[in-house]
């Protein structure tokens, strides 16, 4: 009998030791029976050698503070309840028209305080406040129904620019991005996504004005202290979640008004004194 062949030879020892027949063929791994590693999950649109997903920075404690504020504010008697900006305008009047009145009180209402602001917007609208009754009022008529708003001469140059602008560029009515409005005289962030909240029901971003600065930086609702409002804003963009993005301006400015104060902050009647990281500094 002629000798086995040797490819034979091999198959066969490889089947007699319990082995695959394709173990110790070129170009065939070998199996490995080493467990295999848990999958580790990467943002999306990055693959293998990606940095692990990060948990989302959260301020400690964010929930019960917020909910107490809740709480302090379920009254609703604040000034910015009774004569804030979303008490200025005229519901009955055209569509475009009540977004040109809220565009109007945003603007007099920097540096300006909620009861004088409803004041001028009163004596405004009683002379029919629109695009057309603005273009058509002089300066200085103009200047002696708002005062005594904050910079009100500045106020009348802005608003007389901004109404002409409207007119030529919109036929009257007000932007309907935050890019556009800021782009406007007088115009800022804050005024813009609370135009977008009040004029367009749209939620483009959080609407930061001093008091909720001030009290994001008292809370620690951001991860470093910050300088101004716009970086308050996009530090509380960062974390705070969507859906409580129109309501956080209401509910801090009313707070910031009537307990945590710039000076002299109440903190003995806040509910937040025991997990508030300002309140045994202050």
């Amino acid at each position: 009998m002629s000798a086995a062949r040797p490819g034979l030879r091999r198959l066969r020892s490889a089947a007699g030791s319990g082995g695959s027949p394709t173990q110790g063929r070129p170009g065939v791994p070998r199996r490995s029976r080493r467990r295999k590693s848990p999958a580790i999950a990467y943002e999306a649109g990055q693959g293998e050698g990606a940095e692990p997903r990060r948990a989302r920075w959260e301020p400690p404690h964010w929930r019960e503070q917020l909910q107490r504020i809740r709480d302090m504010r379920s009254s609703r008697d604040a000034p910015v309840d009774e004569m804030g900006v979303q008490t200025c305008y005229d519901s009955s009047a055209p569509p475009e028209v009540m977004r040109y009145q809220v565009l109007l009180a945003l603007m007099l209402s920097s540096q300006t305080k909620d009861q004088v602001t409803s004041a001028a917007m009163l004596r405004l609208r009683r002379r029919g406040l629109s695009v057309d009754s603005v273009l058509q009022m002089d300066d200085e008529t103009l200047g002696q129904i708002i005062y005594p708003v904050g910079f009100w001469r500045n106020k009348v140059k802005y608003i007389k620019q901004t109404t002409a602008i409207l007119k030529q560029k919109y036929g009257g009515d007000i932007p309907s991005t935050v890019e556009e409005l800021v782009q406007l005289p007088g115009v800022g962030p804050k005024m813009a996504h609370l135009a977008m909240h009040i004029a367009w029901d749209s939620v483009a971003g959080i609407a930061v004005d001093t008091h909720v600065h001030r009290i994001s930086n008292r809370l620690k609702w951001v991860k470093k202290e910050t300088k101004s409002p716009e970086e308050t804003r996009v530090a509380l963009e960062e974390w705070l979640p969507r859906e409580l993005w129109k309501e956080i301006n209401w509910l801090l400015v009313g707070f910031g008004q009537q307990t945590c104060l710039p000076v002299k902050p109440r903190c003995s009647q806040c509910l937040n004194q025991d997990i508030c990281p300002a309140a045994k500094r202050l």
